[in-house]
């Protein structure tokens, strides 16, 4: 007896007990034939990848599960790997065929549940394992994440350094769609194609105050090329604090400290002169510096120069990789609140400076307005991503549908100079 008749049996005598007296039920335990014991759909499906132990899958083909006959269909199919990998796939409009759409790991165990339904409706399972062959590439392809774990501000992006370069918009795609970024809570974010060894990611908005994110790839074994293939990362965790935003106006010379939303400390600065204006925009807190010996001849001003200086500068929060600070400068009280006299840094008094510097933390989020200085750099001299608006930063992502290649910016550099 095939499975459907019996299914339709076990439909009639569920009818049949209803009928004899009220108070007894059918088949399953709320009174439904159907929600009986799922039948074994082993005949009614046919698995295109060995299931035996002496026999392993090329994890370079999908995986494809199809109907034997044309009786019923496929409701569902899910597929992990031993890590808990999910194998992305499509399952047709008729249920006659599901197929994988993402990569199958090297060297890996699988296990693949397949869901079904005969003609009556009646559910039915089968659960199938196989492992892939160890395919062995000349390349393996390293993930670094950052920044190293710890508590950051809400405007810390998570970097993933490459050590081999993708520059393939498809082959993009493989690497970014293995790469997982979670947060509790929950929030839209992508990752962006800084060059071609470097990604960001960052949220819609800014992360949530105290939120968690665990970073992770999924890309050990996956290939991505004919000689390059996924290799193990190490896993990244970190947290982020209160919401901190310190907002200067370089025109009423006041920087404005915000925590949470509200308005903490209200702090007399002044920023760059004519000639040397702080950049506008927004930027992160890179690092925060004690003591740093500033040079103008480290940001092109020769010395001897009127505008020459060499200063020991104390309290300094690095917001590019530049050199522009936000730092204790007590040679220039006089003119905080009222004139903008610096080389580009935000200064001020030595204590408020010291007073920044102890309320804020790398990822904090530091902002310039109304300065006649350029805009931030959105890479490469610090994390100026949120300048992109959302629509620009979907751009950066090889899975949105923009093309990349050969428009990536260039590779971020750690430049040293200081300017006062």
């Amino acid at each position: 007896m095939n499975h459907t008749a019996r299914t339709r049996t076990v439909v009639s005598s569920a009818m049949l007990v209803a009928a004899l007296g009220a108070g007894v039920t059918g088949c399953g335990s709320d009174g439904n034939a159907l929600s009986s014991t799922p039948y074994d759909a082993a005949d009614q499906i046919v698995f295109n990848a060995p299931t035996g132990k002496a026999k392993q899958a090329d994890p370079d083909k999908p995986l494809e599960v199809t109907l034997k006959s044309g009786e019923g269909r496929i409701t569902d199919v899910t597929a992990t790997d031993a890590t808990g990998r999910y194998v992305a796939g499509e399952l047709a409009a008729d249920g006659g065929r599901w197929h994988s759409t993402s990569p199958l790991a090297a060297n890996a165990h699988y296990t693949v549940r397949v869901s079904t339904e005969d003609d009556d409706g009646a559910p039915g399972r089968k659960v199938l394992d196989f492992d892939t062959t160890k395919t062995v590439s000349k390349k393996t392809l390293g993930v670094t994440f950052g920044p190293e774990a710890g508590e950051y501000g809400v405007g810390q992006p998570v970097v993933a350094n490459l050590d081999q370069p993708v520059k393939d918009k498809a082959q993009r795609a493989v690497v970014e769609s293995g790469l997982r970024v979670d947060s509790v809570p929950a929030v839209q974010g992508s990752w962006y194609w800084v060059s071609d060894k470097e990604l960001h990611y960052r949220p819609k908005e800014y992360w949530p105050a105290h939120a968690t994110v665990q970073v992770h790839s999924n890309l050990d074994g996956i290939k991505i090329t004919d000689q390059l293939r996924g290799g193990k990362s190490k896993d990244l965790k970190i947290t982020i604090g209160d919401k901190v935003e310190a907002i200067t106006d370089a025109a009423t010379h006041q920087l404005t400290f915000y925590k949470n939303g509200e308005v903490i400390n209200t702090i007399p600065v002044t920023t760059g002169k004519p000639g040397f204006e702080t950049r506008n925009g927004v930027k992160v807190v890179l690092e925060k510096q004690y003591f740093v010996r500033m040079r103008g001849t480290t940001v092109g001003i020769a010395e001897g120069s009127s505008d020459s200086y060499d200063l020991p500068v104390y309290y300094a929060t690095r917001v590019t990789w530049s050199g522009e600070y936000v730092h204790a400068a007590p040679w220039s009280v006089g003119s905080q609140g009222y004139a903008n006299v610096s080389h580009g840094c935000t200064g001020m008094s030595t204590g408020n400076a010291e007073w920044f510097f102890d309320h804020v933390r790398a990822g904090d989020v530091v902002k310039v307005v109304n300065s006649g200085g350029h805009a931030m750099e959105d890479f490469g001299n610090g994390f100026g991503d949120w300048n992109l608006d959302w629509k620009k930063w979907g751009t950066g992502s090889a899975l949105s549908g923009a093309a990349q290649n050969g428009s990536a910016p260039r590779d971020s550099v750690r430049l040293r100079p200081a300017a006062a």
